[in-house]
């Protein structure tokens, strides 16, 4: 297991850990994904899927089980994901800073994510569905949050076709490094 203050410390520093074969790697990529919360995007489609009420979303209500729907998803460049993380997290979600938001269909957990909340910023760490749109009802659901609440920065660490659609951007290092010292001094509440 990561101790929990080396693992916010590296947060702080602009780092984040990844399992490879079996070891704890850290990374801090030279283009680094955003998702910048006042332009998020909602497709038509997602927005009436939101507004239907087919799903219930919910806050830390299934943290651990979050974490690890999202390990046990099928991953085509491997599951960075292992029972060292999954500890880490557990241990940081104990002491207030990991977070997850829940998808529910008919009384069944069906998608999540979860991350880290410090300071203005929230640091996303992995998603998962088993039902269609139920990780994009997620994000809708964090994005919210986060905007409800006066956060600065959401990382989404490395930019994926599937965030851009949502609004998400790349930015140099340098230019987080910058975002994010401004959002760890901001005094955010994720409960």
């Amino acid at each position: 297991m990561i101790d929990t203050n080396a693992l916010l410390g590296a947060y702080r520093v602009g780092y984040f850990p990844m399992s490879v074969d079996g070891q704890i790697k850290w990374f801090s990529p030279e283009r680094r994904g955003i998702l910048p919360l006042e332009i998020f995007r909602i497709s038509r489609r997602l927005k009436r899927v939101v507004n239907r009420g087919l799903f219930e979303v919910s806050i830390n209500r299934a943290f651990q089980r979050v974490v690890v729907s999202c390990a046990s998803r099928p991953d085509p460049i491997g599951n960075w994901i292992d029972g060292k993380i999954v500890d880490s997290y557990k241990a940081l979600h104990t002491s207030g800073y990991a977070h997850s938001v829940e998808v529910w269909h008919r009384g069944g957990l069906v998608g999540g994510l979860y991350g880290v909340a410090l300071g203005g910023a929230f640091f996303g760490e992995s998603m998962f569905h088993t039902k269609t749109d139920a990780s994009k009802v997620a994000l809708v659901g964090l994005v919210e949050r986060l905007s409800e609440r006066g956060y600065t920065l959401l990382d989404i660490q490395w930019l994926t076709s599937h965030l851009a659609q949502f609004g998400a951007i790349e930015v140099t290092r340098s230019r987080y490094m910058k975002l994010l010292t401004d959002a760890i001094k901001v005094d955010r509440s994720f409960d």
